[in-house]
C-alpha cells in the first residue's frame, strides 16, 4: 500500500511539474501517456482536448491504437446508448469511470465493448473527463489488454486523483493561448468545407483546405479530417441542427467552426471556420482565468457596463458581496479596474499579461 501511495506522489509531482512547463495539448497529451501508461497500466491509449464550453472534442493524440476503428469509435460516442460515453459519465456525476463498472462486471451489456473493444482485445476500458471550474478541458480512454484483467480500486483511485491536476493543467494551455502572440499571416477566413454524414470530406474551397491540412494530426480519422472539423460535422448530423464549437490551431489563431446540416440529414454538412469574436471568446475566457460560476456572471455584467449596485440587485446579492466578486475576479485576471478587465475580456487579442501564479 506505501509503495502505491509512493507511486501517486510522484505521478502528481511530475502532472505539477508539467503544468508547470505550460506546454501546448498535443504535447501535454504526449508526455502524460508515457508518464501514466505504467502506473495505471494501459495499453493503448486516446486523449482529446476539447472546446471548454460545449466538450466537444476538437484535437486526437493517441497511442497504439488500431486507428482504422476511429470511424466507429467516433460513431459510438456520439450514438448516446452506453454509459461509458464521455457526456454519460459526466450526466453520471462522475469524472472516471471503467466498462468493468459501469456495466456492474458484465462488459457484454455495453455496446462500445461487444462492437468495439472485445474484437479488439481489449477486456476493459478507463475513461476521465478533466473538467474543473465548469469547463470541461479534455478527456482519454485507456484501453486495457484481456490478459491483463481488469482496473481495480487503485486504478481508480489513481484516475480520480490525476484528473483534477491535469483538468488545471489543459486550463493554463487554453490561457496561455489566449495571449499568446497574434498569429502571421492569419488563417484565411471563413473557411468552407462540405463533409459526409459520416465525417469524409466532399468538398472544401482553398481556405479551408489550407486549414484542414494546417490542422492534420498524426491518427488515421476518417477522410484526413481533423478532429475539429469532424466532431462538429457529426454532432450537427446526429441532431440535425447547427452546432458551433471554439478551437485553437497549431499556430495560434481561435477560429470558431460553425457546422450546418444541408438538406436534412442525409445531404452533408457545411462546416465553417472563421475567426473567433470577442463575444464567441468570452465563455472561454472567463473559464480560462478559473472564475468560479457566480464571479462569471459578475464579470459578464461588468462588462456590460453595470454599476455594483446594478448587479447586486440583478443577482440577489448585497454590494459588499458583490464587490468581493469584483475584487477576486481583478485579482484572477491580473487587471486593476474594471476598465482594464473589460480591455482583457472583450479585445480582439488577449493583451499578454503575466500569467496567474500557479
Amino acid at each position: 500500500m506505501a509503495k502505491r501511495r509512493d507511486i501517486e506522489r510522484e505521478v502528481l509531482g511530475s502532472i505539477r511539474e508539467l503544468s508547470a512547463s505550460r506546454l501546448p495539448a498535443a504535447e501535454l497529451f504526449r508526455q502524460l501517456h508515457a508518464l501514466l501508461a505504467k502506473p495505471l497500466g494501459f495499453d493503448g491509449g486516446c486523449w482529446h482536448g476539447n472546446d471548454p464550453v460545449t466538450g466537444f472534442p476538437t484535437s486526437t493524440v493517441a497511442d497504439n491504437l488500431d486507428f482504422s476503428q476511429f470511424e466507429q469509435a467516433v460513431q459510438l460516442e456520439l450514438q448516446g446508448e452506453d454509459t461509458t460515453t464521455f457526456a454519460a459519465i459526466r450526466t453520471a456525476g462522475h469524472r472516471v469511470q471503467t466498462v468493468d463498472r459501469a456495466t456492474e462486471g458484465r462488459p457484454e451489456r455495453s455496446l462500445r465493448y461487444r462492437e468495439l473493444l472485445h474484437p479488439c482485445g481489449y477486456g476493459d476500458e478507463l475513461r476521465i473527463n478533466f473538467d474543473l471550474g465548469g469547463g470541461r478541458w479534455g478527456c482519454a480512454a485507456f484501453m486495457r489488454e484481456r490478459a491483463r484483467g481488469r482496473y481495480d480500486l487503485p486504478d481508480l483511485r489513481l484516475a480520480e486523483r490525476v484528473a483534477a491536476p491535469i483538468g488545471a493543467a489543459l486550463r493554463d494551455t487554453h490561457l496561455a493561448a489566449l495571449r499568446g502572440p497574434r498569429p502571421r499571416p492569419p488563417v484565411p477566413a471563413p473557411a468552407v468545407a462540405v463533409l459526409d454524414g459520416y465525417g469524409r470530406l466532399r468538398s472544401a474551397d482553398a481556405a479551408a483546405r489550407e486549414l484542414i491540412g494546417r490542422m492534420a494530426e498524426p491518427t488515421a480519422h476518417t477522410g484526413g479530417v481533423p478532429t475539429a472539423f469532424l466532431t462538429p460535422a457529426r454532432q450537427a448530423a446526429r441532431r440535425g441542427a447547427p452546432v458551433e464549437t471554439r478551437v485553437c490551431t497549431p499556430d495560434g489563431q481561435w477560429l470558431t467552426l460553425h457546422a450546418s446540416p444541408l438538406d436534412g440529414r442525409r445531404g452533408g454538412v457545411a462546416v465553417v471556420a472563421s475567426p473567433v469574436s470577442p463575444v464567441q471568446r468570452l465563455p472561454l475566457a472567463l473559464l480560462a482565468h478559473g472564475l468560479s460560476p457566480r464571479e462569471q456572471q459578475v464579470a459578464l455584467h461588468a462588462v456590460r457596463g453595470a454599476s455594483t449596485k446594478d448587479i447586486a440587485a440583478r443577482l440577489h446579492l448585497t454590494v459588499p458581496t458583490v464587490q468581493q466578486h469584483v475584487t477576486a475576479i481583478l485579482h484572477k485576471t491580473g487587471t486593476g479596474s474594471r476598465r482594464e478587465l473589460v480591455a482583457l475580456l472583450m479585445a480582439d487579442h488577449l493583451p499578454t499579461l503575466a500569467l496567474p501564479p500557479q
